[in-house]
């Protein structure tokens, strides 16, 4: 893809912060980690030692989950511009991330040489989980042949040196925010296969072996990017106003929560737990930390005069 062919990155529109912010399970407060007026921050990842990780200005970085120091940039060499699409290994030393020319790339969280994961298959890749045992990644394919890019949409599986690349969705259509179960045996997504409506999207899982493919949520509200917990008992999700298309930035939207209970029939009473000015940016990506006990997210909000 050349420069004029990849989407503007985003920045702050005047009077607006980007929040770095932590929901506690046990509570249900919220509290901000880190406010930028100046950099939009997007997609936080929680590593085990207790950082963040961001992405902002194409560039990746890190901060203290207590907000005791600002975030500090990777120094990641040969990384391409980032987007808001990166997980990290389960055992914390590699971040995966999408970039600018549409391809997965792996570079240490403390920073050094960037290896491309994808190969030129004439495909754009956008990464969203990671198998819990580190050996596979999830992330969305599409093929850019006519306008709509998104038609094309297949959830695909990738080993981590860019091996064994697998289709296991064959539905062409919008889909997005694939990521594994704690146990690895399903991967759950947002689609809208299920709805003549375009735009709306809703909820659903699919074995890792392509087969078994069910939808969980069936509302009037268009949802997006389900993340399950690590002890694999809570889900939390994007749910955006009725009629919306696609995942964009600015609007009213609420992070809503799933007891799963062990029944389907959980996903059907979800919880509103935070009411927010965002979309794009708030949850693109695996947000638990690693013990199930917090949920990260960024919210856009604008000053009033």
């Amino acid at each position: 893809m050349s420069d004029e062919e990849q989407a503007p990155r985003r920045t702050l529109l005047l009077g607006q912060s980007a929040r770095i912010r932590i929901w506690d399970r046990a509570s249900g407060e919220v509290r901000t980690v880190f406010e930028s007026t100046e950099r939009l921050y997007e997609a936080p990842n929680w590593a085990s030692d207790e950082r963040l990780l961001v992405n902002g200005d194409g560039l990746l970085w890190t901060l203290p989950v207590d907000g005791s120091e600002p975030p500090r940039e990777v120094p990641a060499t040969g990384l391409p511009p980032v987007n808001n699409d990166h997980v990290l290994s389960p055992n914390g030393q590699t971040v995966f991330a999408s970039t600018n020319d549409w391809h997965i790339w792996a570079v240490p969280l403390a920073g050094g040489a960037a290896r491309r994961v994808t190969r030129d298959d004439g495909g754009m890749h956008f990464l969203h989980g990671i198998h819990p045992d580190g050996t596979r990644l999830a992330y969305v394919r599409l093929d850019p042949d006519g306008e709509d890019w998104w038609a094309s949409a297949t959830i695909h599986t990738v080993e981590t040196d860019g091996g064994d690349d697998i289709a296991i969705t064959s539905h062409p259509g919008p889909a997005d925010g694939c990521e594994w179960t704690p146990d690895g045996q399903w991967v759950l997504f947002n689609t809208e296969q299920f709805s003549t409506a375009a735009g709306h999207s809703q909820l659903a899982r699919i074995r890792s072996d392509g087969t078994g493919l069910e939808q969980l949520t069936f509302d009037q509200r268009v949802n997006w990017f389900p993340h399950i917990s690590p002890d694999g008992e809570v889900v939390v999700y994007l749910s955006y106003p009725s009629g919306t298309t696609g995942h964009p930035a600015d609007l009213p939207v609420e992070l809503r929560l799933v007891h799963l209970g062990g029944t389907r029939d959980a996903w059907q009473h979800p919880t509103t737990i935070v009411a927010l000015n965002g979309g794009q940016g708030t949850i693109n990506v695996p947000s638990w930390a690693p013990d199930s006990t917090a949920f990260a997210f960024v919210d856009y909000p604008v000053a009033t005069v």
